[in-house]
């Protein structure tokens, strides 16, 4: 059978889309065993981005942390990306694994590679698909023009190569673990292409939504350019206003939905927050689930970090006040050491809440030095490099965002900006606690999940400029209080968000879902 042509698997069993009225393929015997063996259940991610090798933001640092987390608690992890051009600069030492087959996506056949990490990780195998057409180009998803046009047909390859490898690759892979619109396909292909082969039925299917901003929207003639039978473009599976949607898609066909924050999740199913598709998160009923994501504990830790001017600690907060200073020196800003400085480390995107900072009297501020740290929009470059010129000795924009960059302002810096409009997770919130930089949020997805107001950090509600001056201008009454100051730096210092607990919540999503497959 051509791949992806038919709804009908190879077997002539009819595919299952949960929800959709479509027959599932039994579970076979592996399920069961899964179930006794705990939390060490075998995985395999799908990702377009993974730190070290690629990433844009913090997708790829949540697919790498919670891989991880698994494979340290003992559960065999496997890791597919796409063989970017950016991967090879990054420098590891690869080897290719077998020989190179062929994928089918609907009239055209493409060939593809599989490579490896020449010395993998102890439990943790990470892979990458290659095709340099697809992925030998200078972005993930686009350039200085914008996405890249194929992106559709991209991706379905490294999906569609994906699924057909792991039987090689992951042979005693139990769950199927896709992230955000652009792995999503591979649960369609799971179901539709590769229907009535025993180790892709025996799959259970999870698929994380990172970012529900971005779902793929593409002509409906991308149905038949991807291999995808027309009887799912329907209102159930992939059509969506007219259109292709790709994580619709993946949503009709998962096990269990996952997505970064409890917050999140709920805000998804209403019109403000699930971004056209609030009834679709909803049918899912309780097969939707919120966890928030963790952060490296090791890498962003400052009684040991080796990229700021002096190590500190809860207890022993003189090293913040020496960072703070080297801060202030590195950016040319006067060294002055109860003024507060803000940082705001972030995409300069809208969804940042630029328009707040921006849009108000925030940055005129006499007595308060802001740190811009990150790229982004072209608008939002042109009027921080404005106010950066205006006020020189209070405004800094730095475009140029590094890692280590980001571990000096987060070291230095008294307050965090984080004013989103949305924000699933977000994780720079999680490291300014750990370094007692105090972070100021709008109340909204991981956010509200990860600051307690007044406590570890300060939450405003409405998105405006107003709203967001009014908390700074009750943050500062707290920070004139040195003690009460000291008070809330510990506090949130104190925090833990690590991968543990997100792991265990992982492990029992994934439990579920081998259950539910059994049970058809």
């Amino acid at each position: 059978m051509a791949a992806g042509r038919q709804v009908k698997g190879e077997a002539g069993k009819p595919t299952g889309r949960r929800g959709a009225g479509r027959a599932t393929p039994a579970r076979p015997r592996v399920a069961a065993a899964a179930q006794s063996a705990g939390e060490r259940i075998p995985s395999v991610h799908l990702s377009a981005e993974c730190w070290p090798f690629a990433r844009t933001g913090g997708l790829g640092e949540a697919v790498h942390g919670l891989a991880a987390a698994q494979a340290a608690a003992g559960a065999p992890t496997t890791i597919v990306m796409p063989l970017y051009r950016l991967v090879r600069e990054a420098g590891p030492a690869l080897e290719r694994v077998g020989h190179q087959f062929s994928v089918s996506i609907g009239s055209r056949t493409e060939w593809a590679f599989v490579y490896g990490l020449a010395d993998q990780p102890p439990g943790l195998q990470v892979f990458f698909i290659e095709h340099p057409d697809f992925f030998d180009r200078p972005g993930i998803y686009g350039d200085v023009s914008g996405d890249y046009p194929d992106n559709a047909v991209r991706f379905a390859f490294f999906c569609k190569a994906a699924v057909t490898a792991l039987p090689t690759i992951a042979p005693n892979a139990q769950v199927l673990h896709a992230h955000d619109w652009h792995a999503a396909l591979a649960l369609v292909y799971l179901r539709t292409a590769f229907a009535g082969s025993p180790f892709h039925d025996g799959l259970a299917t999870i698929l994380s939504v990172h970012n529900a901003g971005f779902q793929g929207h593409y002509a409906p003639e991308t149905m038949t350019e991807l291999g995808l039978s027309p009887e799912l473009y329907d209102g159930q599976t992939f059509e969506w206003y007219n259109r292709v949607n790709l994580l619709k898609g993946g949503l009709a066909f998962s096990d269990m939905v996952v997505t970064v924050s409890p917050t999140h999740a709920r805000e998804l199913c209403t019109a403000q927050g699930g971004f056209g598709l609030q009834e679709t998160f909803t049918a899912l009923g309780d097969r939707l689930i919120g966890i928030l994501n963790g952060i490296d504990a090791a890498a962003w830790n400052p009684e040991t970090d080796p990229h700021i001017a002096a190590n500190y600690s809860a207890a022993e907060l003189a090293g913040k006040r020496r960072c703070k200073a080297a801060l202030q020196h590195a950016y040319h800003l006067p060294e002055r050491p109860l003024v507060p400085v803000f940082g705001m480390s972030a995409r300069l995107v809208a969804q940042k809440g630029l328009d707040l900072v921006l849009g108000g009297d925030l940055l005129e501020m006499p007595d308060a030095q802001f740190i811009f740290l990150g790229s982004g929009e072209h608008r939002y470059h042109e009027a921080l490099a404005n106010l950066a010129a205006q006020f020189p000795d209070r405004v800094v924009a730095e475009f140029a965002f590094t890692d280590r960059l980001e571990h000096r302002l987060l070291a230095g810096a008294d307050l965090l900006l984080m004013p989103s409009l949305y924000e699933p997770c977000g994780l720079t919130q999680m490291r300014a606690q750990r370094y007692g930089t105090i972070p100021i949020v709008r109340a909204v997805g991981g956010l509200q999940d990860s600051v307690q107001d007044g406590v570890t950090g300060f939450l405003f509600q409405d998105y405006s400029p107003a709203a967001l001056e009014d908390q700074v201008r009750r943050v500062l009454e707290r920070y004139v209080d040195r003690d009460a100051w000291r008070a809330v730096i510990r506090q949130a210092m104190a925090q833990q968000f690590g991968w543990s607990q997100p792991t265990q919540a992982y492990a029992a999503v994934y439990r579920r879902a081998l259950a539910t497959r059994t049970r058809e």
